[in-house]
């Protein structure tokens, strides 16, 4: 991890002197972006300070079991109250929509792991060599020697657990199963967490994995295989856009495939493709996903752009 002593030590001291702190997950938001904004609010509730959480969506019901909670939409908040505005995870996805909301007067302080951030702000946290956003968090409680309580160790585990895929992915570092161990004797529930958010799928989510498993078809030129997850997919199988999180990843380790595309209609006329591979397939899929205006990590990046999925005698296509 990069040395963030100084960033470390100023967000501290901001998040002290601040009575109001707006904390702001990124758009879809994943347990990554929600347990970190979760584990800095419990931290300033510590301090006495009021913490609001905000995001452009609603709260993932997926992680309600193990948090009921809920998001402020940034339209109901009064923008001008906060001191201090931390934004965690793709903070270009969502965050960059109301940024321009804030004065000279608040500071704003972005934590993030995503190798093509262009955002900077008065604090900038940022390296894509860790695991997650909650891994910076537990390295910025740890420095400034912070008590991470059971809440706490369970949210930062939510995410440490949601972005390596359960320490599948090959952003899982020797360092991630440290802190997953402190977090594991702190109390953190992986069991509960992972059977919660991972492997607990009920009807609707199977039934349009069963769609898209159905039309995934492999490129044998290129090594991709690829599927679609259209809004009449989700609507007949009564799931929502937190049901497609995992379809990329499993369609990546079918044998004999180099990476993996989803693209999935979402509202407002967006198709959204989300690519996947691992470090031995010698594929960089950010490079793929910036093409198309996107962007990521080398095995986990994704694009967004206008248009519907419309099925032709070649093939499915975007219009």
């Amino acid at each position: 991890m990069k040395n963030f002593a100084k960033e470390f030590h100023t967000l501290n001291y901001v998040i002290k002197e601040s009575d109001n702190i707006l904390l702001f997950a990124h758009s879809h938001p994943d347990p990554d972006t929600t347990g970190s904004v979760l584990a800095l609010r419990e931290y300033a509730k510590s301090l006495g300070k009021n913490a609001d959480l905000s995001c452009l969506d609603p709260f993932p019901e997926s992680l309600s079991p193990i948090v009921p909670e809920k998001f402020e939409l940034p339209s109901d908040l009064d923008a001008g109250k906060y001191k201090l505005i931390i934004a965690c995870d793709s903070v270009e996805r969502g965050f960059d929509k109301i940024v321009d909301k804030f004065t000279s007067d608040q500071v704003v302080a972005i934590l993030d792991h995503h190798p093509d951030i262009t955002m900077k702000k008065d604090i900038n946290i940022l390296d894509a060599g860790v695991s997650s956003v909650c891994e910076l968090v537990y390295e910025f409680f740890v420095f400034n020697k912070i008590e991470i309580t059971r809440k706490m160790a369970t949210y930062l585990m939510m995410g440490i657990l949601g972005d390596t895929g359960t320490f599948q992915h090959s952003n899982t570092t020797a360092r991630t199963m440290e802190i997953a161990s402190d977090l594991m004797k702190k109390g953190a529930p992986v069991a509960k967490i992972v059977q919660t958010t991972l492997s607990n799928k009920g009807i609707c989510t199977l039934k349009l994995w069963g769609r898209a498993f159905e039309k995934a078809k492999v490129n044998s030129k290129n090594g991709m295989i690829a599927s679609v997850i259209t809004q009449k997919d989700m609507e007949e199988c009564q799931a929502s856009s937190e049901d497609i999180a995992q379809v990329a990843s499993i369609l990546n380790t079918v044998p004999g495939t180099k990476f993996s595309l989803i693209l999935s209609e979402r509202e407002g006329g967006i198709v959204k493709g989300s690519l996947r591979s691992e470090e031995y397939k010698d594929m960089d899929v950010s490079k793929l996903a910036a093409t198309f205006g996107g962007g990521g990590h080398k095995l986990a990046s994704g694009f967004e752009i206008k248009g519907k999925i419309v099925e032709t005698e070649e093939g499915w296509k975007i219009v």
